[in-house]
């Protein structure tokens, strides 16, 4: 380089390094023209829109996880409890059948002996039920109900009122707030 181009070089950084030539060449690159003007405010509002479009597809997305999540935990939650009174109605059976046993249960002898140890059964079976949330539906006294209730017989009866349950045949049972079988009963008409 010759000395001539070295101090055009120089005098033109110091011209750029100077608050004088700084704002000039400033001024310069913020002079825009209106239609520059114009093309980057639409350009801005093309980005805004584009991303309150991704922000609300993102809402969208994340409340319908959530919906999903929840329905998926309901759905569980039903699968389990058709599973569990499945299991559970098994076992009422066994139920019945030492309640039977325990109605016409000896009172003396080897007999006697044999039924408490039936009545032990009874009681442990009763307190797994119940620990698992099986509750025995009250039928005794109260007036039919079908959702609660099986009519096996209507009879007449002028000690009870019409309607009101004479005896229990069958015991009834719930899960929680689900009748897993309704009790049978006799009804007074």
């Amino acid at each position: 380089m010759t000395d001539e181009n070295l101090q055009q070089q120089e005098t033109t950084q110091n011209e750029a390094a100077s608050p004088a030539g700084g704002e000039e060449a400033l001024q310069q690159a913020a002079t825009i023209t209106p239609e520059e003007a114009e093309a980057l405010r639409h350009e801005l509002s093309q980005w805004q829109a584009k991303a309150n479009e991704y922000l609300e597809g993102w809402q969208r997305t994340r409340a319908d996880f959530s919906n999903y999540k929840k329905r998926v935990e309901r759905d569980q939650a039903q699968v389990y409890q058709n599973a569990a009174a499945s299991v559970i109605l098994k076992f009422l059976e066994i139920l019945d059948d030492l309640e039977r046993a325990l109605k016409n249960r000896p009172q003396q002898g080897d007999g006697a002996a044999w039924a408490d140890g039936i009545e032990l059964i009874y009681r442990k079976l009763s307190a797994i039920l119940e620990a698992e949330g099986v509750t025995p539906i009250q039928a005794e006294g109260q007036f039919f109900d079908p959702l609660y209730h099986e009519a096996v017989v209507r009879e007449e009866n002028s000690g009870l009122e019409s309607g009101q349950i004479i005896e229990v045949i069958k015991q009834g049972y719930r899960l929680g707030d689900r009748v897993l079988r309704p009790a049978q009963v006799r009804v007074a008409s």
